[in-house]
């Protein structure tokens, strides 16, 4: 009798200690956040002044539209939910038209970027765009500081504009030349490259050497997720200006970029410079393909992604029946009824 009363105290203790084992692992468990991470994505703003200033009235409205859209619904085709609010915007260069220009005594490019400023603000309190935002520079922002001739930087604002978000702890490792920076959402990496991810423009390159520097890109892509990802398989977002569709960098960069990055969970690149679209790429020989975001001009839309669990979406948010024509001056002119679209959608389960 003794012999079945211990035997059924020791089983008592097993599931007491069962019990408590699977209580402190749900409790682990919902001390985790479940991986949500919404942003936008954009590029190719341009903007202007002077008597050609509709594109920063579109770029306007874009943002407008930015502001409205959380609360509203996906695409049906990506589950017709609702879009949760932005953890911001990133902006991938080429964000004023003229990087280095004096027009009748003015200093064109500081009015220009005067203008993207008021719109995009920085932390989502400055400007009219109410999300915080994460730009870099394109081939029309101009050359590093010190080396124009107008007197006034976009790379030169860029960095004082990255000491801020630093301070703000929007980000958290930045460039020692403080150009390229990196920041989590979630458990998401994100990284902003500059205008390519490589460390010097290649011999035969015909661009001009001087703007469209990358500044040692790529070994900050390499320390950054050396000591920040590291063997922990987390996801990883690069961005830069130009995508692997270009002859502004070469295919020796593409696959350098890509030889850096292997080691890790690379989800997507995302990029402006050429248009608009999805594609997965490659250096040639390779297996895994790196899914791409071209995002287009800010002027037509703006891409919207979300990484959610096991799974990537996205869709371009554009302007429905948009026409451009030019004016005989040379200017553009618009036909715009209002409504806005949904392209290019995206529905991805992630690799582990």
């Amino acid at each position: 009798m003794w012999a079945v009363v211990r035997d059924n105290r020791v089983k008592t203790r097993h599931v007491i200690f069962l019990c408590m084992f699977l209580a402190a692992a749900v409790l682990a468990g919902e001390g985790k956040a479940p991986r949500n991470v919404t942003f936008f994505s954009t590029s190719d703003s341009h903007y202007r002044c002077g008597t050609n200033t509709q594109n920063n009235e579109w770029d306007h409205e874009t943002i407008e539209q930015m502001n409205q859209l959380p609360g509203q619904s996906w695409p049906e085709a990506l589950g017709g939910d609702r879009i949760e609010p932005a953890r911001g915007v990133v902006v991938l260069g080429d964000c004023i038209d003229d990087g280095d220009k004096t027009q009748d005594g003015v200093c064109v490019t500081e009015l220009q970027y005067k203008a993207f400023a008021a719109d995009f603000g920085l932390d989502g309190t400055d400007g009219a765009l109410r999300f915080p935002v994460f730009e870099t520079w394109g081939n029309h922002d101009g050359p590093p500081a010190g080396k124009g001739k107008c007197g006034f930087s976009f790379q030169e604002q860029l960095k004082k504009r990255n000491e801020v978000r630093k301070s703000k702890q929007m980000i958290q490792n930045l460039s020692y030349n403080g150009l390229h920076y990196s920041w989590d959402w979630g458990d998401v990496h994100f990284l902003q490259l500059g205008i390519y991810p490589a460390d010097k423009q290649r011999e035969g390159v015909r661009y001009s050497a001087q703007w469209h520097d990358p500044q040692n890109a790529l070994t900050f892509m390499k320390e950054d997720l050396a000591k920040n990802v590291g063997a922990s398989g987390r996801p990883v977002v690069l961005m830069a200006h130009c995508g692997f569709d270009t002859n502004w960098w070469v295919v020796e960069d593409w696959k350098d970029a890509y030889d850096a990055a292997k080691p890790y969970n690379v989800i997507l690149y995302v990029y402006g410079h050429t248009g608009t679209g999805l594609r997965d790429w490659a250096p040639e020989g390779e297996a895994k393909k790196w899914t791409c975001i071209n995002d287009g001009q800010t002027t037509a839309g703006f891409f919207v992604i979300q990484i959610i669990g096991d799974r990537l979406r996205a869709a371009y948010r554009t302007r429905a029946n948009a026409k451009l024509t030019k004016r005989p001056d040379g200017t553009m002119a618009r036909e715009w009824g209002g409504l806005w679209d949904w392209k290019y959608t995206l529905n991805k389960k992630l690799a582990q």
